[in-house]
Formats: C-alpha cells, sequence, structure tokens
C-alpha cells in the first residue's frame, strides 16, 4: 500500500518507516498521525517484519512538531480529541509486539520527540536535537511527552524540558538517558540495521514477552512487576525456542529458532 507521507521499505526482515515531509521537517499534520496508526497495524500482523525502524527524510528532522496551523484551529473539546487521537497511534507503536527503532536525525521536537519517545529504543545523528517546545505556543506536550519523558529520565529533568521548552543536543540526549547511542549521519540507518538484526537473530517469542515485561514497569509497582515478569517467564519456558536455545547452548551449536 502506498501512503501520501510515508515511505515502507524492507531491509530483509526489517521494515523501515521512514516519514517523507521532508519540505515540512517532516512536521505530523493529522493526515500523517493517521497513516503511522495504519502502517504500523499492518505491520503488526506481517509476518514479513520482523523489526521496525521509524525515521524521518532527509537530515534537518526526523519529525519538527506537529502542524501549527492545525493546533491552531482547536477548542477544548477538539483539543482533547486531538490529543487522544495522538496518543492513541503513539501507544500503538509502544506495545507493538515487534522492535520499533526510533533513528532521529535532526529535529525532534514536539510530537516529533513523543514520537522518539513511543519507540523501544531511540538512536541518534550527532545533529539531533530534542525538546518539548509546547509552552512557548501557549500549550503543553498531548502526545504522551509529560507522561513518557518523566518515565524514562530523570522526572526533574523533564520538567525542566518540558517548562523551559529548551532544546537538548545529541550527546545531552545520550547523558540523560534519551537515547542508547550517537551516530553520524552516514551511520545511523546502517547502525539501527544492525542493531536490528542482532534482535530479531534471538528468539522472536522471547522478544515479545520481554517488551511487555519492560513496558510493565510504568504501570505496575515493583512488586506487581515482578510477579508480572515472573509469569512472562514461565510462559518462556513453555516456548520450543526456551528448549531449542538452553539445548543448543550445553550442546555449543547456534540455536535455530522457530518463533514458537
Amino acid at each position: 500500500m502506498e501512503y501520501k507521507n510515508l515511505l515502507v521499505e524492507f531491509s530483509g526482515q526489517i521494515a523501515v518507516v521512514t516519514i517523507n515531509r521532508a519540505d515540512k521537517l517532516n512536521a505530523l499534520n493529522i493526515e500523517t498521525i493517521h497513516e503511522l496508526k495504519e502502517v504500523f497495524t499492518s505491520l503488526q500482523s506481517n509476518d514479513e517484519a520482523a523489526a521496525i525502524i521509524l525515521t524521518g527524510s532527509g537530515e534537518k528532522a526526523f519529525a519538527a512538531g506537529a502542524d501549527i496551523s492545525e493546533l491552531n484551529k482547536l477548542d477544548v473539546i477538539s483539543g482533547k480529541k486531538f490529543s487522544e487521537d495522538g496518543q492513541q497511534v503513539f501507544s500503538l507503536i509502544e506495545v507493538m509486539e515487534k522492535p520499533v527503532i526510533a533513528a532521529v536525525n535532526g529535529f525532534a521536537l514536539g510530537g516529533g520527540c513523543e514520537l522518539a519517545l513511543a519507540c523501544h529504543i531511540r538512536v541518534c545523528s550527532d545533529n539531533a536535537l530534542f525538546g518539548q517546545p509546547e509552552v512557548g505556543l501557549g500549550l503543553i506536550p498531548g502526545y504522551g511527552g509529560t507522561q513518557r519523558l518523566a518515565r524514562l529520565i530523570n522526572p526533574g529533568r523533564a520538567m525542566e524540558i518540558i517548562l523551559t521548552g529548551n532544546m537538548i543536543d545529541a550527546n545531552e540526549a545520550l547523558r540523560i538517558g534519551l537515547v542508547n547511542h550517537v551516530y553520524s549521519q552516514t551511520e545511523l540507518l546502517p547502525k539501527a540495521k544492525e542493531m536490528a538484526n542482532k534482535i530479531i537473530s534471538r528468539s522472536r517469542s522471547a522478544i515479545r514477552l520481554a517488551i511487555k515485561s519492560v513496558n510493565a514497569v510504568s504501570e505496575m509497582s515493583l512488586q506487581e512487576g515482578l510477579n508480572y515478569e515472573a509469569s512472562m517467564f514461565g510462559l518462556s519456558c513453555g516456548n520450543f525456542d526456551y528448549k531449542e536455545g538452553t539445548s543448543a547452548f550445553l550442546e555449543k551449536r547456534k540455536p535455530v529458532f522457530k518463533d514458537k
């Protein structure tokens, strides 16, 4: 299926989703948000896609926020729906059972930063800039920024980023744990693919359960999370891949996982 604002290409078993509005710095208008929902819903059930990389076209921006012309038309009721619609799509990405890696090139501001936060892993180019500048427009982050940023990094640091609207560069993002790695522009996508290929060489059934367990951190107390982890661990012990992986280790051979 072709999309107006997105490109979807396969590199082996990796689906590379590119926000393709370079002339608008890949700003997330409503149409793009809807297309992201369609793409990730499709990829979730696509057996050819074992992992997903999300990036932006060009070298200037991953996604430089929402479309301000659309924001300017909102009121209390439509604003709440606008926020809820975006949150629904970003939550869909967050709970994907396949690893989603954000390859952030350039600006990741407002909704763009929130989109990166919804991905399981973030890597960025050395010219990346992150920020939640909404307060400068008389708004607050509405696509999950106040919640995911505070859970990912120090809550006080998240508060500073949101309340000042200041941007942080790639090195600072790495220092505070917002991203996992910083690469040059030319290295970014190859390194993201390298990571994705390493992940999908492991047991996919175990990866699904691990994603669920890590995502549970923000929803449960420590004891509840430990109980949930034990349940997921038990489920993994019932899989073929568990028997194959442990047997291969003992037999000093490479495992042949079957995703079951």
